[in-house]
C-alpha cells in the first residue's frame, strides 16, 4: 500500500517540484505556484462541478424550504420529494464534496514532499534520493532553496495563514448567492457561522503547518476564486461588500449635476454682477 501511494502520489509529485524548480532557477516557491496551477486545471471539470452544483444547491433553497414544510412528519416522502428535486434541478448533492475529496490525498501527499524536500539533515536527504528518478539535474537540485520572498518554506509561517483564512473566506462568501437570503433564519445564521468557523479552523491548522503547503492552499483558492467568478457571471454573494455599480453611477450623475448647478450659478452671478445698476447710469448721465 505505501509503495503503491509513493508511485501514484508522493513520487510524481517530489520529482514534479524538483522539474519546476529546476526550470524557474532553483526557486522552490514558484514551483508551488506553478504545481497548484497545474493541478488545478487538471480537476478543473471537477472544480466546475463543485461551484456549480454548489450554486444550484443555494438555487433550489426555497424550494426545499417549502418540501420540509409540507412533508416535515413524512420522513419518507420528504426524501423522496428532495431527491426528485435534484433530478430536476440536475444536480448530485455528492457533486459538492466529491472534487474536495479527491484534494485531500493531494494535501497529504505535497506535505509529504515539501517535508522531505526542505528537510537538510542527512537522513531526510536520504529519504528523499530514494524517491527521486534518476535523472542528472533532478539528482543535481538536492536540496532544494527553501526560501522564497520573506518565507521559509518548510516552517510555519503567521501572515501566510491569516492568507489561508482571508482567501477561503471569500471564496466561499462568493458561492453565496442572494437565494439564500430566502432561507429561515436559523439556517441563514448556521450558514452565516459556517463560512466564518471554516475558514478559521483551517487557518488554525495551518499556523503549525509548512508555509509551503500553505502557500499551496491560498494559489489553489485564488484560482478557485477566478474559476467562481467565470462560472457564475458576478462575484455572488460577495458583491454586498463591494460598491454598487448603480450607486456609483447615480453618485457621479449626482457629482456631474452639482457641478451644473454651481457652474450655472457661477455665471448668474456673474452676469448680475455686470449689469449696471440705476445708481450707476444716473452717475453716468449727470
Amino acid at each position: 500500500m505505501i509503495e503503491l501511494w509513493n508511485t501514484i502520489l508522493l513520487e510524481p509529485i517530489i520529482n514534479g517540484l524538483m522539474i519546476l524548480s529546476h526550470v524557474f532557477w532553483d526557486n522552490f516557491g514558484l514551483a508551488i505556484i506553478f504545481l497548484t496551477i497545474i493541478v488545478n486545471f487538471i480537476i478543473l471539470p471537477l472544480t466546475l462541478k463543485q461551484t456549480r452544483s454548489t450554486v444550484a444547491m443555494q438555487q433550489i433553497q426555497p424550494k426545499m424550504q417549502e418540501l420540509q414544510k409540507k412533508y416535515g412528519k413524512d420522513k419518507q416522502k420528504l426524501q423522496q420529494e428532495t431527491m426528485k428535486l435534484y433530478k430536476e434541478a440536475g444536480m448530485n448533492p455528492m457533486g459538492c464534496l466529491f472534487p474536495m475529496l479527491i484534494q485531500f490525498p493531494i494535501w497529504i501527499a505535497l506535505y509529504q514532499a515539501v517535508i522531505q524536500a526542505l528537510s537538510k539533515t542527512p537522513e531526510a536527504l536520504l529519504g528523499l534520493s530514494q524517491h527521486l528518478y534518476s535523472w542528472s539535474f533532478i539528482q543535481e537540485a538536492i536540496p532544494p532553496e527553501n526560501h522564497f520572498l520573506w518565507m521559509d518554506l518548510g516552517s510555519a509561517n503567521f501572515p501566510l495563514a491569516i492568507l489561508v483564512m482571508a482567501t477561503m473566506w471569500i471564496s466561499q462568501k462568493m458561492t453565496t448567492s442572494s437565494s439564500s437570503s430566502a432561507t429561515d433564519p436559523k439556517q441563514q445564521q448556521m450558514q452565516s457561522t459556517m463560512q466564518w468557523l471554516m475558514p478559521i479552523m483551517i487557518g488554525f491548522i495551518f499556523i503549525y503547518l509548512p508555509s509551503g503547503l500553505a502557500l499551496y492552499i491560498v494559489v489553489m483558492n485564488i484560482f478557485r476564486m477566478i474559476v467562481q467568478y467565470f462560472v457564475m457571471g458576478d462575484w455572488g454573494g460577495l458583491a454586498s461588500f463591494l460598491p454598487s455599480r448603480a450607486t456609483a453611477g447615480n453618485a457621479s450623475q449626482a457629482s456631474r449635476e452639482t457641478g451644473t448647478q454651481k457652474q450655472d450659478s457661477k455665471v448668474i452671478e456673474g452676469s448680475l454682477q455686470d449689469k449696471p445698476t440705476k445708481e450707476t447710469k444716473s452717475k453716468k448721465k449727470k
